[in-house]
């Protein structure tokens, strides 16, 4: 997800999005854990994307 993206969110839509993304690498990590995973990249694809968002949430607190 780009940042660009990111940005037209609404605030609802990124605690959405962020829930969702947490879950998601929760997910991948444990399946990882288990059998290496056939794209180990998408771990940190998923990992800077919840990284993206939690900042974004951030910003719009301040």
């Amino acid at each position: 997800m780009k940042q660009q993206e990111i940005k037209e969110l609404s605030t609802a839509e990124l605690q959405e999005k962020l829930s969702d993304m947490k879950q998601s690498y929760a997910d991948l990590k444990m399946a990882h854990a288990i059998s290496p995973l056939d794209n180990p990249i998408q771990l940190r694809s998923v990992r800077r994307t919840v990284a993206r968002l939690a900042t974004e949430l951030t910003k719009r607190e301040q």
